[in-house]
């Protein structure tokens, strides 16, 4: 056997192993959502509704600002349990004025402004959040990005679902993509949402009672942030990190689908390959933090979500590749590999896997189950997954970068439309 045949065996091994554990998580998941159709949505008892700070952090989101605090004001929740803390972190353009406004035409309601300079702020979601977090009163926080209009039952589900269970420490909702329609871009998003954010969450839920905190639609427990110290500033993916953190104080993280936010995601390939990098790159900072979890006793819960992310971006990425650039070098007669025939089957198979399973994740979404969502999917495959490859590895060169010039962390923009 040849050098590269045993390149390619190894990658082959890894990207199936992987492959194979998506689809029990994607299996697990279905059976997780078909189980929840049966029941009713959590409920809380009327006049027993905690106090909960809201808080939303924004950093020049003047085309979104006004209707995602306008959707928060409409809550399906007391109006006088709940604040809304709005932390326009260092904005240059309109926030400030059309801030201003909403708290003059709210008068009476619990909304809060903090305004925060480039001495103060400017300095990541992070720092925005823990500066909001001092302002607070809730027993139970909950945070929503700039661009969402969360559903009316959104927080009640989330409220629900924490205060009948003292083993959780957080309790995330789902956001769907309210652009969806707008370009191919966004459909590919759409997908990848529900099939590999959702699924995967709900699937991890079903087999090891394991979330991730995603980034929006999601409370939490007031003294969790107390005993931790707050949100970590170095940490760009801060939900991720603080996700760690709270598995490690011996609590659970729940996934409740029903509970739901709408946020607008990038429209062009340049917006969405900038925000996809922000994401790898404080992803990877979470996973090289928290590898030395692995040899901890007190950790053991939580191995398989350390190993999952460290094999995503690490293992996933080099072995595709090693793989791609093998057939490529082998096709244009540089190297010689006698697997190239097995290696071509093995990946139509898996287009195939990916196609149905990914398929199989839309219909348990109302409006997504259409024929055409079939061609889409293979379509995605072909290049939006391929551009992930990229995404990663870029996001691996920045945060190299990142150490190494000792840079901080700061915000980085998704442009909104």
């Amino acid at each position: 056997m040849t050098i590269p045949d045993i390149l390619m065996v190894i990658c082959v091994l890894c990207i199936w192993s992987l492959l194979l554990v998506n689809i029990a998580l994607i299996i697990a998941g279905y059976f997780y959502y078909i189980k929840l159709e049966s029941e009713k949505p959590p409920e809380l008892l009327p006049g027993q509704e905690p106090f909960v700070s809201i808080m939303v952090p924004a950093h020049n989101e003047g085309k979104v600002i006004v209707k995602t605090v306008e959707s928060l004001l409409a809550l399906d929740y007391p109006h006088d349990r709940y604040e809304i803390i709005v932390i326009n972190d260092n904005s240059s353009d309109n926030s400030s004025v059309l801030l201003g406004q909403l708290q003059e035409k709210y008068k009476g309601r619990n909304l809060i402004i903090i305004n925060t300079d480039n001495i103060t702020g400017g300095k990541g979601k992070s720092n925005a959040l823990n500066i909001g977090f001092t302002r607070s009163k809730g027993e139970l926080i909950a945070i929503y990005d700039a661009d969402n209009t969360p559903e009316r039952t959104a927080l009640r589900y989330l409220v629900a679902e924490i205060v009948n269970d003292a083993k959780l420490g957080a309790v995330i909702g789902k956001f769907r993509t309210r652009n969806r329609d707008q370009n191919l871009l966004t459909r590919f998003i759409n997908i990848e949402t529900l099939s590999f954010q959702w699924m995967a969450q709900a699937g991890r839920w079903k087999l090891f009672k394991l979330c991730t905190i995603p980034g929006t639609n999601f409370i939490m427990r007031r003294h969790i942030i107390e005993a931790i110290g707050g949100w970590d500033t170095k940490a760009i993916a801060e939900d991720t990190e603080i996700s760690f953190r709270i598995y490690m104080m011996g609590y659970r993280i729940k996934f409740q689908p029903k509970s739901v936010t709408w946020e607008q995601e990038p429209q062009t390939l340049k917006v969405w390959f900038k925000q996809r990098t922000r994401w790898a790159k404080g992803n990877i900072y979470v996973i090289v933090k928290n590898v030395p979890l692995l040899f901890r006793p007190e950790a053991r819960r939580i191995r398989f979500d350390i190993l999952y992310f460290l094999a995503i971006y690490f293992l996933l990425v080099t072995s595709l590749l090693t793989s791609d650039a093998l057939l490529i070098l082998h096709a244009l007669g540089y190297v010689h590999t006698t697997i190239e025939g097995l290696s071509f089957y093995l990946w139509i198979l898996a287009i195939t896997l990916f196609v149905v399973g990914t398929f199989i994740t839309l219909i348990t979404e109302k409006g997504e189950m259409h024929p055409s969502n079939l061609v889409i999917i293979l379509l995605m495959y072909v290049t939006y997954c391929q551009l992930w490859m990229l995404v990663a590895a870029n996001g691996m060169f920045q945060y190299l970068k990142d150490v190494i010039f000792k840079r901080e962390a700061k915000w980085y923009k998704t442009e909104r439309f």
